[in-house]
């Protein structure tokens, strides 16, 4: 036998049913629903568009900053790597010139890592770090070990320093190159968020403009009422919500362009190319090294400055400082070659690691210092559209709810006075 309500609930129960196919029970229905909608929609679309506040403001303080360090830290070692190349073929006691550059190196490597890798909580970055931090310190050891004998004239420095080389080619530089890469997806990932347009929020407030239509629908159905105020007050206050979120949004993704074209590319571009030719000038010293067969040598020289030279081409143009520098770089790499082929070592050498200003040495300085400056360009360039971006954001939260407020306001109000006529 079922449960009964007390006969004061069921006559409640009963009354409520009633009172919902009478007019004032419909008007009283599209009331509430149209109201709640036009509150929850109101809390949606600001704690959405706030949320692209707060992606941009992570972006400038903590992924760009960090994808910059990263790739700030490969450009390190590999330039650490290459000074201690430089240094080793220098024979016997170095310069202090060259051994402070690749104590700098190192130094700003270790810095590097410290900022990349700050506030990093997921595994797969801790792991990266973890044989970063285990392998940098046998690195150095080798180096020294390569040093040590190489200033007692021991041929044995060489195969320690092929074995630093080594290390750093398979596992330290393999593994920046991969937070490098995890970085700037963060990058891409928070700016494809603050470009995006809300599509909950655009649901949400579609369905309040329905309920608005519905809404004058039932009054001119139940009432002949052609147009309630408040209705159409709340219509036009979605409709203003609407197309001020679309608008502000689409405006956004125009300032964090993520396209070919745009800096956010352009940067990653150009951070790669910087990579590119620190293994470029790592392969081309390490060459010297073995003082055999250099093909294989050669053969990565020529596959690594083949992807920089389009890179470059992508990004600066011919008439950079970048691309003459590049082309004045690898001219004088071959001659280094061509002296190396006619068996004139010291020739190669000199060519090499030489401070004379059409040495390969002196040339790449120029090249990097080149890629850094259109790099810092091109960084500036995304900071102020990811910031801009922001600016076209700014008082959409707020002012989205508080029209959206003002959209359930207008629903009551107009609404009440219809239901007035029935008390």
């Amino acid at each position: 036998m079922g449960v009964r309500l007390p006969a004061t609930m069921s006559n409640g129960a009963l009354w409520l049913r009633r009172f919902a196919t009478t007019t004032p029970g419909v008007i009283s229905a599209v009331l509430v629903v149209t109201a709640v909608l036009c509150v929850f929609s109101g809390f949606v679309s600001a704690n959405q568009l706030g949320d692209k506040i707060a992606r941009r403001d992570i972006v400038l303080e903590r992924t760009e900053p960090l994808a910059y360090a990263a790739q700030s830290l490969y450009v390190a070692l590999s330039a650490a790597d290459a000074s201690a190349a430089a240094a080793f073929l220098s024979g016997g006691i170095e310069s202090p010139e060259v051994r402070g550059r690749y104590q700098q190196a190192l130094a700003d490597a270790a810095g590097a890592l410290a900022e990349a890798t700050t506030g990093a909580s997921d595994a797969q970055t801790r792991s990266i770090v973890a044989r970063i931090s285990a392998d940098l310190p046998a690195y150095t050891g080798l180096v020294e070990a390569a040093r040590a004998n190489n200033r007692q004239g021991f041929p044995v420095g060489s195969a320690y320093l092929r074995e630093a080389s080594t290390l750093m080619q398979s596992s330290l530089l393999p593994n920046a190159e991969q937070l490098s890469n995890n970085r700037f997806a963060a990058v891409r990932h928070d700016q494809d968020d603050i470009g995006a347009v809300p599509l909950t929020s655009v649901a949400l407030l579609l369905l309040v403009m329905i309920a608005c239509g519905v809404g004058s629908f039932v009054l001119l159905w139940r009432t002949n009422r052609r147009m309630n105020l408040g209705l159409a007050a709340a219509a036009a206050a979605t409709a203003i919500v609407l197309l001020w979120s679309v608008a502000a949004t689409l405006i956004a993704a125009t300032g964090v362009d993520t396209g070919k074209s745009g800096a956010s590319t352009r940067f990653e571009t150009l951070a790669q190319a910087r990579i590119l030719a620190q293994q470029a000038r790592t392969d081309e010293t390490l060459q010297l090294i073995t003082r055999g067969d250099i093909t294989a040598g050669e053969a990565d020289f020529i596959k690594h400055t083949h992807a920089l030279a389009d890179r470059l081409a992508s990004t600066t143009g011919p008439e950079s400082a970048a691309a003459q520098a590049f082309a004045s770089w690898t001219a004088g790499h071959g001659r280094q070659k061509d002296a190396y082929e006619a068996a004139n070592y010291p020739a190669a050498l000199a060519q090499a690691i030489g401070t004379a200003p059409e040495s390969s040495a002196t040339r790449f300085a120029a090249l990097d210092d080149a890629l850094r400056n259109e790099l810092a360009q091109v960084r500036a360039e995304l900071r102020d559209g990811v910031d801009s971006a922001g600016g076209s954001l700014a008082f959409s939260p707020s002012g989205t709810l508080i029209l959206m407020v003002f959209a359930a306001a207008a629903v009551t109000v107009g609404l009440w006075s219809r239901l007035k006529e029935f008390l």
